[in-house]
């Protein structure tokens, strides 16, 4: 799995996303916001504040959570 220099995944989910859900969805295969549309709400290791950033990110886009 790529990095960014740290122990983070290299990803392009917003700020707000902590590091503990993004090791979570990248481990179940996430790296990209758009991978999420349609993907249900209820992803292991993603608490409720990591859910709305990544809502709220894909609807500017006109996407959302399954």
């Amino acid at each position: 799995m790529a990095t960014n220099g740290s122990d983070h995944p290299a990803t392009d989910f917003p700020r707000g996303v902590g590091a503990p859900a993004t090791r979570a969805l990248a481990a179940a295969g996430y790296t990209r916001l758009d991978q999420l549309a349609g993907v249900p709400a209820a992803l292991h290791g993603v608490g409720p504040k990591a859910l709305r950033v990544l809502g709220e990110a894909l609807a500017e886009r006109g996407r959302s959570l399954g």
